[in-house]
């Protein structure tokens, strides 16, 4: 019964995010796959002025975007985006 059970629920993938903000103090990624919680996922700067930040998500589709030192941003590397209920665009990742 265990193993078909383990062949039916799906597996959680690795997905990094990444902004380039180097003149940033905090950035922090925040999503539907966290509950939207600034404590969850604080991202880490690396040397090149990049933020970082790796998490397992289950297969499914997300919608997330960054707090930037306080302020709203969106991934521009990410062109996939949904309206929200403030009227304004979060990003959306699709994890196979």
């Amino acid at each position: 019964m265990s193993a078909i059970k383990s062949k039916l629920k799906p597996k959680r993938r690795r997905v990094t995010f990444s902004l380039i903000s180097p003149d940033a103090k905090e950035v922090i990624l925040m999503g539907d796959f966290n509950q939207w919680n600034p404590k969850v996922h604080p991202m880490k700067k690396n040397k090149n002025g990049g933020w970082g930040k790796t998490t397992l998500l289950f297969p499914g589709t997300y919608e997330y975007r960054f707090m930037v030192d306080g302020q709203w941003e969106n991934d521009p590397e990410n062109i996939q985006t949904r309206t929200n209920r403030f009227g304004t665009k979060n990003n959306v990742i699709v994890v196979p």
